[in-house]
C-alpha cells in the first residue's frame, strides 16, 4: 500500500547508507577513478530530497515528482560512479528536471 511517510523514511535511510558506503566502503575504488565526487553529489541530493519527501508526503504530485527525481538523478549518478558508463550522464538531467518539477508543484495549491 502507498505510504508516503514510509517511502520517505526508506529514501532517507538508503541515502545515509549509500553516502556512508561511498565515503568508506568505496572510497579507494571511487577515488582511483575520480568518481568519489559524483557519488557525493548523488548522496547529497538523495538525502536532501528524502527530507523534502517527508515534508511533501501530503502533497501527492510533489511527492511523486521528488521520489522519481531521486531515483533518476541520484540513481544515474550512483551507477555512473561505479560503472563508468558515460551515457548515464545523459539521464541525470531528466532526474534534475523531475526534482525541479517537484519544487514547482509545491507552488500549486492542490499539489
Amino acid at each position: 500500500m502507498f505510504n508516503p511517510i514510509r517511502i520517505a523514511a526508506l529514501f532517507g535511510a538508503s541515502g545515509v547508507v549509500l553516502g556512508a558506503f561511498g565515503a568508506h566502503g568505496l572510497k579507494a575504488v571511487l577515488a582511483a577513478n575520480q568518481t568519489l565526487e559524483i557519488w557525493h553529489t548523488a548522496s547529497l541530493y538523495h538525502l536532501l530530497h528524502a527530507v523534502v519527501l517527508l515534508w511533501a508526503a501530503a502533497r501527492s504530485l510533489a511527492f511523486r515528482l521528488f521520489a522519481c527525481g531521486i531515483l533518476v538523478f541520484s540513481g544515474s549518478l550512483y551507477l555512473l560512479a561505479v560503472t563508468g558508463l558515460k551515457w548515464l550522464g545523459a539521464i541525470t538531467p531528466l532526474g534534475g528536471l523531475l526534482l525541479i518539477a517537484g519544487w514547482l508543484a509545491l507552488l500549486r495549491k492542490e499539489a
